[in-house]
């Protein structure tokens, strides 16, 4: 729903009566009930990858001010390049492109310089992104038996991943599902 969201407010912005009607009549269609399992449309979101340092290429977003608790701004930016500023790093940043229509504060300033140290990585949801597991404990309580996995993730980039290292040699897996 957000991506029809984004376009009625578009459209809001260019006709604010048509913007009004459009809405009303989306509404219209929203309020019917559905029964069973429902797939709707929904504009991808990005997931942080909070532990990779950004490199010269990478998406990113800037995190808020240290001890805020005011929400960040989700523009995405790319890091074009990193310079070395005494004993700190900065990142040259510009938005990604089609970034500077969505942001108000993107739109402002073209590029900036900003902290390594306030910059977090952004995968998109087709981007490619190489995880690493990380082994954090093991209960072994069958003998020679296999054990299960659990692996913590973004489901579409742990599936990503599995069919990369252990294609073939998976029997069985359980996606815990969303609880909108």
């Amino acid at each position: 729903m957000s991506r029809l969201t984004d376009l009625l407010a578009q459209a809001k912005a260019c006709d604010p009566q048509m913007g009004a009607d459009l809405e009303r009549e989306c509404d219209a269609l929203l309020e019917k009930t559905r029964f069973g399992l429902q797939f709707e449309r929904h504009k991808p979101e990005a997931v942080e990858l909070p532990n990779r340092v950004p490199r010269r290429g990478d998406k990113v977003r800037v995190l808020p001010e240290r001890g805020s608790s005011q929400a960040g701004d989700p523009t995405l930016w790319v890091v074009r390049r990193i310079v070395k500023d005494g004993a700190s790093k900065l990142a040259e940043i510009e938005p990604l492109a089609g970034a500077r229509r969505a942001s108000k504060q993107a739109s402002k300033q073209a590029s900036k310089s900003v902290s390594l140290d306030d910059l977090i990585v952004v995968a998109e949801f087709r981007d490619t992104i190489y995880p690493g597991l990380k082994h954090t404990g093991r209960v072994a309580r069958g003998g020679d038996k296999p054990c299960h996995t659990v692996i913590n993730g973004e489901n579409y980039h742990v599936l990503k991943a599995l069919t990369w290292t252990h294609r073939g040699r998976v029997d069985a897996i359980y996606i815990d599902p969303p609880y909108n």
